[in-house]
């Protein structure tokens, strides 16, 4: 059994529904056969690092990063000592412009993570050098039913989607009780066409704070 603290009594019926036990004898295959991203056990930091409790912020990526060393179960973040991608970059950039935080040297969002923010991508697992290959496996019907559970069961989230996938996930989020900020994608493609000004980090804290919720620290240099 997964130990995923306060999600494993939420997370149950999903681990024991016969489409996640496709996923299961799917992974099991992929990891015996090819390399795949992140390691087996990193596949749910994101739950590990924020309980369910402390849930204040969904960021959602789309699937992780398939290159050696750089996935580790969190969206957008890389382990210490790995280059950070463009897009990770961006998203720096931005953070520095809104709330004028300082250009990080690692690209690991742990801290975001332990601050209340759910770093989930769309699809949990990747095989290398292939880009959404896990995208069909079911992972989509696992994350939207994650987003469903916060959804429904909390109130005064922030959920944050970039780029068009992250945007797609908007049906299944209930806006009368929860905050929906979008924009377009950090990739290089597209990050001048309104991600940079976005303002989303000091959008987040301002909607927390009203609601009487702790800011979320999102500098990553303290």
């Amino acid at each position: 059994m997964i130990d995923l603290g306060d999600w494993n009594e939420r997370l149950a019926p999903l681990f024991t529904d016969e489409q996640y036990l496709k996923i299961r004898k799917f992974l099991i295959e992929e990891y015996k056969h090819h390399v795949v991203y992140p390691d087996m056990y990193d596949l749910y930091n994101c739950f590990r690092y924020t309980p369910f409790a402390n849930v204040k912020a969904v960021l959602l990526g789309q699937d992780p990063y398939h290159n050696v060393g750089q996935a580790h179960g969190l969206c957008f973040s890389v382990q210490d000592g790995i280059a950070k991608p463009p897009s990770l970059e961006n998203i720096f950039k931005e953070l520095k412009s809104d709330i004028g935080c300082e250009l990080p040297v690692s690209g690991n969002l742990t801290k975001w993570a332990k601050e209340g923010v759910l770093l989930l991508n769309t699809s949990l697992s990747v095989r290398e050098h292939q880009a959404n290959s896990h995208s069909k496996c079911g992972w989509a019907w696992f994350t939207d039913s994650v987003i469903q559970l916060i959804s429904q069961k909390k109130e005064n989230v922030v959920f944050i989607l970039w780029g068009g996938n992250a945007r797609s996930k908007k049906p299944l989020i209930d806006g009368t009780k929860h905050c929906i900020l979008e924009s377009v994608h950090p990739s290089p493609l597209s990050a001048y066409n309104g991600f940079f000004g976005c303002k989303h980090f000091s959008k987040t804290n301002e909607y927390l704070l009203k609601h009487g919720i702790p800011p979320i620290d999102w500098d990553l240099t303290k």
